[in-house]
């Protein structure tokens, strides 16, 4: 059962939580309940059931070294931020816990949701593209496949 989330208003707020623990994914979804009730993503390419739910991970890799933790996050955030858009109304970033049990089509972790920590508030992902902006790297546009 999907716990009541939190609601994460701030970069620096997420942050703080990637501070304080590991393990943490963020997924994009309209309705996380049906998803965890359904258990699985399917791979949009060929239909297929896959083992747990899409999800990216949120950990602080040690090669990031004392970059700070807010401008990871905005990069993750941003990385799949065309996922909002190409879903529809609704779609929101949530941070899971969880465990991985398998890859996606993508490399992408599948994972077995244990914990809603919490809903990536908008004004967060509108704080994520203006600290992504002001990095002024054309190079850094999210992961989508549609637009290349």
């Amino acid at each position: 059962m999907v716990s009541r989330p939190s609601v994460v208003t701030s970069l620096k707020e997420l942050a703080s939580l990637l501070d304080e623990r590991r393990g943490l994914f963020i997924r994009w979804s309209r309705d996380l309940e049906k998803d965890e009730a359904e258990g699985c993503s399917r791979d949009s390419l060929t239909g297929a059931a896959l083992p747990g739910l899409s999800a990216n991970p949120l950990d602080v890799e040690d090669w990031w070294g004392d970059r700070p933790v807010r401008l990871w996050a905005a990069r993750r955030l941003h990385d799949y931020s065309h996922l909002r858009r190409e879903r529809g109304p609704g779609v929101r970033a949530w941070v899971l816990s969880g465990r991985e049990v398998g890859r996606g089509p993508d490399n992408e972790p599948l994972i077995r949701c244990d914990e809603a920590v919490a809903i990536v508030d908008d004004a967060v992902m509108e704080e994520a593209e203006e600290l992504i902006d002001s990095q002024g790297s054309d190079a850094w546009g999210p992961l989508d496949r549609e637009s290349h």
